[in-house]
């Protein structure tokens, strides 16, 4: 008999020292059909948000090594969309607000109502989520004088050559319009159009880029079109 692998809702990243307390609060959320990551230190976690996207942080502030406080701000140096839910036995109102200052999205304090906090994880992520709705795009998009095809993938030059794209770049390229303005970051990148479980080098990501000024730029060390934003992603202007 074949035996299916339910599909999960979210990927969770969960920073906790206490064994206890880890293990069964992994468990709870698996139960409820998320993917849980652990990491027990703070650079550890810092590692894993560098490879892997995440939907969702739990942080513990008082970690070995690190504390949670200064992990949230590293994080929140390259990424401003992942909510980050500090759960700590710091109960105080200074210690809250330092922990909302700093980029946390929530705080909760140790012991916690399950329910409550299951609660709080599924909201913080369907926010999350709809925050990053995209912009709806045509299968035949122009701009300036170049006109992109998405179904057949290729695009038209200015000189009439017609240039095939490649199924990445055309993911790529969609992405970035979507979000025509905005700073795309390497993180929604990954997860976009690599998925989950495959994470291309930061240069493989440059390398798209080029390509793209390479298609549509005139002057491709001055871009009009195709900028990156170092240490956080890219921006795609149609003006």
């Amino acid at each position: 008999m074949a035996v299916y692998r339910k599909e999960t809702i979210a990927n969770i990243l969960l920073v906790e020292d206490e064994e206890t307390l880890r293990e069964n609060l992994k468990l709870n959320l698996e139960l409820e059909d998320y993917e849980v990551n652990i990491a027990t230190t703070g650079p550890e976690a810092l590692q894993m948000v560098k490879k892997e996207f995440f939907d969702l942080i739990i942080l513990d502030i008082m970690l070995p090594e690190m504390d949670g406080i200064s992990v949230c701000e590293s994080i929140r140096l390259t990424q401003s969309h992942v909510p980050i839910l500090f759960l700590s036995a710091r109960n105080s109102p200074a210690d809250k607000v330092l922990g909302l200052k700093k980029g946390g999205d929530d705080y909760m304090t140790k012991p916690f109502n399950l329910e409550e906090l299951l609660l709080r994880i599924q909201k913080l992520i369907e926010k999350s989520k709809l925050s990053m709705v995209r912009n709806s795009v045509p299968a035949v998009y122009k701009f300036d004088d170049y006109l992109v095809d998405f179904s057949a993938h290729t695009c038209s030059l200015k000189s009439g050559e017609v240039q095939e794209l490649s199924k990445k770049e055309a993911a790529l390229l969609k992405l970035l319009v979507e979000n025509e303005g905005q700073v795309v970051s390497r993180e929604h990148i990954l997860q976009v159009v690599w998925g989950y479980n495959v994470y291309p080098t930061t240069r493989t990501i440059d390398n798209f880029i080029l390509n793209f000024r390479k298609y549509f730029e005139a002057d491709s060390r001055n871009p009009k079109f195709f900028h990156s934003v170092r240490g956080v992603g890219y921006k795609f202007t149609a003006n």
